[in-house]
């Protein structure tokens, strides 16, 4: 008898905030899931910023399913810039049903497969002015309860299963300000931000896999490793992929890129992986590096100190490589248009084949 096993589930962060969506741009049949970024928080409700504008991209993504009838589109609830509300607005019990409702009349309106939760952070900080407090850490899972609560009630209405899913921190200390061994009870998958690293003294990598052996900060493996240890099953865990790489400028001594000085962190090179390969990879001066242990590559121009990380086809294999291994739920990437040319989302298609 042959086992079934598992595929891997491939979910793509795809941005609403640009404008419409072109979706002959999306190869849809590569992925299992699209989370469209973002939905706001306000009034504590969840709230379409611009829903002209968002009903047509929901329309959009829809005709996806043309292409691939298996195809899961999800609303994304958050992020980095419209978390600041998600803790007022679940801090009772009729605040979160309330929420939970109008998050789930969203995909029953327009036809989606669920809601992915992206709040950047609750219990600290995140992006200045937030407000957090320490009831975030269990109201972040009353919250969960009361969104599957309500997509169970949607569930029975349409007889198709809906998702729940939560984008959070791919670093130990988010463990510390949730209960994620709780809240996975009433999660399909928590897709791990395993990028975004930085230091702000020495050259490191922002989507590294292990540590670097000069460098010991953040890595996907430790993150990994702290969530399960936390009680969230690896089947339940996505490891996050970056389809963009992050540049620093480096102290005019800097020889060897990696582990030198940084002098600031700049946006001229923060550009999708398409442009990276196409325009810098060993050209302009710039060369392309292999961190061998933190299984990272990363770009250092001699002449200008340009330093930049990202994730290569290299890297995503690694990573996917990991997931087979430890029998993880899969990878998610942010986000689509990063990489026009689908070099990273060719090679996630590959190494999962």
């Amino acid at each position: 008898m042959k086992i079934e096993t598992k595929k891997p589930v491939v979910i793509g962060y795809v941005t609403g905030y640009s404008g419409l969506i072109n979706v002959d741009e999306i190869a849809a049949e590569k992925l299992t899931h699209i989370n469209y970024a973002f939905v706001n928080v306000k009034n504590n409700k969840a709230y379409l910023d611009n829903e002209k504008r968002d009903v047509e991209n929901f329309k959009r993504l829809n005709t996806l399913k043309i292409k691939n009838p298996n195809l899961q589109l999800l609303i994304s609830i958050g992020g980095w810039s419209w978390s600041e509300n998600f803790s007022d607005a679940v801090l009772t019990d009729s605040l979160r049903n309330g929420f939970a409702k109008s998050a789930v009349d969203i995909i029953r309106k327009n036809n989606l497969d669920g809601v992915d939760i992206d709040w950047e952070y609750p219990g600290m900080q995140g992006e200045e002015g937030n407000v957090y407090r320490m009831e975030d850490k269990m109201n972040f899972t009353l919250m969960f309860e009361a969104i599957r609560k309500e997509l169970d009630v949607l569930e029975k209405e349409t007889g198709k299963k809906k998702w729940l899913t939560t984008a959070t921190g791919g670093f130990p200390y988010f463990l510390t300000n949730t209960e994620m061994g709780k809240a996975q009870k009433y999660l399909n998958f928590i897709n791990l931000m395993t990028y975004d690293y930085y230091s702000s003294k020495q050259a490191g990598h922002h989507t590294n896999l292990y540590n670097s052996k000069t460098l010991s900060d953040n890595s996907a493996d430790k993150a990994i490793k702290a969530y399960i240890k936390d009680g969230v099953p690896a089947s339940k865990i996505v490891m996050g992929i970056a389809f963009y790489g992050r540049n620093l400028t480096l102290t005019p001594s800097s020889q060897r890129g990696l582990g030198d000085t940084i002098l600031s962190s700049a946006n001229s090179y923060g550009k999708g992986y398409t442009f990276l390969k196409d325009s810098l990879i060993n050209k302009k001066g710039f060369v392309e590096y292999r961190d061998e242990d933190a299984k990272a590559p990363y770009l250092f121009n001699p002449t200008t100190k340009q330093y930049i990380s990202y994730d290569n086809e290299w890297s995503v294999a690694q990573k996917c490589d990991y997931v087979l291994k430890n029998k993880l739920g899969g990878v998610m990437f942010w986000e689509y248009s990063s990489d026009k040319k689908g070099y990273l989302l060719d090679q996630i298609t590959k190494s999962f084949k």
